[in-house]
């Protein structure tokens, strides 16, 4: 355990080590010894815990299971690895419209990670994607985006997210499929506004995102979580990028 490169480099610093830092691979290679593992797979971040597996299968006089480690997938943020947990991930039931948005918000130097993990094109085509002296950047994000949905729902439906997306963003259009929200016609704090809308989930979320400037109403940016609004029809609400409400009043 302590040749593990980090423990070793923190010990070395006068470091501390927790004892559930020893005990989490411990554990994790016993779970090949009770199920007598052939092949264990996981990211690269778990390749020592596998690989602790391996010693203690020996331990028990079992054959070694065999480590695969694939690369990991950075998540949205470009530094942590894509978890739900740390909400920068892209979920498999996402809307196509949300997914194929979440792509075209990576920055450009993640695409090569993305394209390697994410699809089946070629390497040579992958260079050639995400090199900006034969493609456009742009052009290989919508790419990726289209490729990425259409592998969870269908060409078809991956072609209208792209033109969806560009005629939101790129030519400032809302869009088309804004779902109606049913309110009655009486002033409402903005705050409780968005949470009404489900643009967020919580007030507290929605006093942040007014505080940063991410809402507008009807295309006026508003900056105060307790303004007053009065719900009229067609009114739109838009928080962030890509979640809009239009008001439907009763």
């Amino acid at each position: 355990m302590l040749q593990r490169d980090s423990f070793k480099k923190r010990l070395q610093a006068d470091e501390d080590v927790y004892l559930h830092e020893f005990l989490y691979p411990l554990m994790q290679g016993y779970d090949s010894v009770m199920i007598r593992s052939d092949v264990e797979l996981g990211g690269t971040d778990q390749t020592f815990n596998n690989l602790v597996g391996r010693d203690i299968q020996r331990a028990y006089g079992q054959n070694p299971q065999v480590v695969i480690t694939m690369p990991i997938l950075v998540g949205l943020d470009g530094k942590e690895k894509m978890s739900k947990s740390k909400g920068n991930y892209i979920g498999v039931t996402d809307e196509p419209g949300d997914m194929f948005g979440k792509v075209m918000s990576i920055s450009d130097d993640m695409m090569e990670n993305y394209f390697s993990l994410l699809t089946d094109l070629p390497t040579e085509k992958i260079v050639e994607l995400v090199n900006p002296d034969t493609t456009h950047p742009k052009e290989a994000k919508v790419l990726l985006g289209k490729t990425i949905v259409a592998q969870f729902y269908d060409d078809s439906t991956a072609d209208i997210a792209a033109a969806e997306f560009d005629k939101v963003f790129a030519q400032g259009e809302l869009p088309e499929d804004i779902p109606e929200i049913q309110i009655p016609a009486q002033p409402i704090p903005a705050a409780k506004l968005l949470l009404h809308c489900k643009l967020v989930p919580s007030t507290s979320e929605a006093k942040r995102k007014i505080k940063q400037s991410a809402v507008s109403i009807d295309g006026t940016k508003i900056n105060d979580p307790n303004m007053q609004i009065t719900p009229a029809a067609g009114l739109v609400i838009q928080v962030g990028k890509r979640k809009f409400a239009r008001l439907k009043v009763k």
